[in-house]
């Protein structure tokens, strides 16, 4: 069984560390989850492990002929290249046959009647026949296919950003290799691409490393999730969701030990304060444990979390209201004569597949974009905070401060409270040492991060998310979602993210292209189920059959004689489940850093508790006719 290993790993950029003597174990047919905070270092550490990027410190250890596909998150592909040549462009004789075979066959298109063409297609399909190229030829057209790629004939540098994503996701799948690794690959797909993808991970024998924001995806593709936290890797068996069960018994221990030191410390300063006349080497001894311990709550207190905590301003009755309004790019009909009246705190979900004018229906709320017929019109109480897909006002070469201060040198919370900006920037997860830095010289989920705050900043009332969830990470998008729960104002995010849209949205606008748009009440994932079952083809409606005649049960007065068996052993068989549990809780207790025992341990305490309460049940059931 084939295996990627890195040892005793770290990586530094200048002041920061990444990750110190990290160690990870790649087996063939794991399919890995990688979390962690933006700017701690996921992308990085893809790319030590793809070979892309050398540690400062550790060995890669790789197995011979060893293949590996990395897909970016944004691919660097040749502009020159057509779709055809980049998705094909590996060096394999079969990807070499295809190649020539698909180029041959659009020469074909251009001069169907060249003689000389036709004799190199007969050559390119006896090369496809020797080397049995036909069977990749036909998975790879069904990626394309099912990624939404058309015209092979295009060139790279006419696409746009999520097309060229598309392409280098379609490049990497096609090549099949020993480990698939893949920075946000859901980005820029819409529900059926990521449905598809889906199932195509599942069926992949290989490993696969990859880090998403789509926790749906991310749950139903993994069975490990490899955490990196302070610059330590935290590994869990499962997928997200016994990670988040796991991870949450690992900070409740961490909780009660950080009290405990807590405690313990405060008992320390007590008695350094008191001080000692003599200095014996108890006392010493003593006092080097103080300034150990001084270390260890320093640095619990040092582990931050994300936190959102912004007033908005006051919104009125008006948010707004757009009618018969009629939106066209060249033949391509966005809206036609469309009426829609947006409500005070109303949350608003905006989806459907790309390019059917989801962002553009945002950009008419936000003035950025007039309709070529009918009005918009924007309450007059209106504060805009418009996260776009794109970083529009971010200056690269700005200070971190200085570009929170175009705002104001003060943020002001729900309770009243005054916090500067250095504060909030550190509350946003920023330490202090990078306030001074260049915007360049964050990660790119750092920026994300930034605008985001800027924009909460400036207390809207009225939130435009477009895309939200590309390229801020599962931790941020948890605050996000919480943050927005309780927020006064209205919110409207165009997303394909189910998990995202799901918490955030209770009322839904399908973009269904030319103008279609379908209005739906409910949860995301609720529609898309009823969308599903619409598509299902129907069952044949069956024959009634004659009701056979019943015979009326006689009402129940005793246990039977197995029933009777069955409650002598109830008391027993209850108390020792109740036993059972007990000493479950008591391991729980022990296992300490062991996570992933604990969460196996916490999953056999749910099924005991489910075994208790139908014993109970039983109990109950027997009791009423037991002597």
């Amino acid at each position: 069984m084939k295996q990627l290993q890195v040892i005793q790993m770290t990586k530094t950029y200048g002041e920061k560390t990444l990750f110190e003597h990290a160690d990870l174990t790649i087996t063939e047919g794991e399919r890995i989850g990688l979390i962690g905070v933006n700017g701690t270092g996921k992308s990085t550490l893809l790319e030590i492990i793809s070979g892309e990027e050398t540690s400062d410190s550790g060995e890669r250890i790789v197995p011979k002929d060893y293949t590996i596909g990395f897909l970016k998150q944004d691919p660097e592909i040749n502009g020159d290249l057509t779709v055809l040549e980049a998705v094909f462009q590996g060096e394999t004789r079969s990807l070499k046959a295809i190649r020539n075979y698909e180029a041959v066959l659009l020469e074909i298109e251009q001069e169907p009647e060249n003689e000389i063409l036709h004799e190199k297609l007969f050559a390119a399909q006896n090369d496809m026949d020797a080397l049995g190229a036909w069977d990749m030829n036909t998975e790879a057209k069904t990626i394309l296919e099912k990624l939404g790629i058309q015209d092979l004939g295009q060139r790279i540098s006419a696409l746009s950003g999520g097309q060229k994503k598309r392409v280098g996701l379609a490049q990497v799948l096609i090549e099949t290799p020993d480990l698939l690794i893949l920075d946000e690959p859901t980005n820029h797909l819409d529900y059926s691409s990521i449905r598809w993808l889906e199932d195509y991970l599942n069926r992949f024998k290989g490993a696969i490393l990859l880090v998403t924001h789509d926790r749906y995806f991310l749950d139903r593709i993994t069975n490990h999730i490899v955490e990196l936290a302070n610059g330590t890797l935290y590994r869990y068996v499962g997928n997200y969701e016994s990670f988040m069960e796991a991870k949450a018994i690992r900070l409740e221990n961490e909780a009660r030990e950080s009290e405990k030191n807590r405690n313990l410390y405060r008992r320390e300063l007590a008695w350094m304060r008191r001080g000692a006349q003599a200095r014996s080497t108890k006392q010493k001894a003593r006092k080097d444990r103080f300034s150990e311990l001084q270390d260890v709550v320093t640095a619990k207190s040092d582990t931050n979390s994300l936190e959102l905590d912004f007033s908005a301003s006051r919104l009125g009755k008006d948010v707004f209201i757009l009618k018969n309004v009629s939106k066209n790019y060249a033949d391509k009909v966005i809206l036609a004569d469309f009426d829609l009246i947006v409500q005070p705190g109303e949350r608003l979900g905006i989806t459907g597949n790309n390019g059917t004018g989801k962002s553009t229906l945002l950009n008419l709320f936000a003035g950025t974009v007039e309709a070529d017929s009918g009005t918009v019109t924007v309450g007059q109480t209106v504060e805009i905070g418009y996260y776009t897909q794109h970083n529009i006002d971010l200056d690269e070469d700005a200070r971190l401060i200085t570009y929170l201060q175009e705002v104001g040198n003060e943020v002001e919370t729900t309770s009243g409270e005054r916090i500067s900006v250095s504060a909030m920037l550190e509350r946003f997860l920023f330490k202090p040492e990078t306030h001074g830095k260049k915007v360049s010289a964050l990660s790119g989920g750092e920026k994300r991060r930034l605008f985001l705050l800027k924009i909460l900043m400036g207390r809207p009332n009225v939130l435009l998310l477009d895309e939200p969830t590309n390229d801020l990470d599962t931790e941020t998008l948890t605050v996000l979602e919480d943050y927005l729960e309780s927020f006064p104002g209205t919110v409207i995010t165009v997303s394909h993210d189910r998990y995202f849209l799901d918490k955030t949205a209770q009322k839904l606008l399908v973009f269904k292209g030319n103008g279609q748009i379908e209005t739906y009440l409910g949860d995301y994932s609720d529609y898309l189920a009823k969308l599903n079952t619409t598509a299902a083809p129907k069952a044949e409606p069956k024959k009634k059959a004659v009701p056979e005649a019943k015979t009326v049960p006689q009402e129940k007065v005793k246990l039977t004689y197995q029933e009777k068996i069955e409650w002598q052993g109830m008391e027993d068989a209850i108390t020792k489940a109740e036993e059972e549990i007990s000493a479950l809780h008591a391991e729980l207790e022990t296992t300490g850093s062991d996570f992933t025992k604990a969460g196996e341990i916490s999953r056999t305490i749910e099924e005991k508790e489910a075994e208790l309460l139908d014993l109970m049940e039983r109990w109950e059931y027997l009791a009423q006719y037991a002597d």
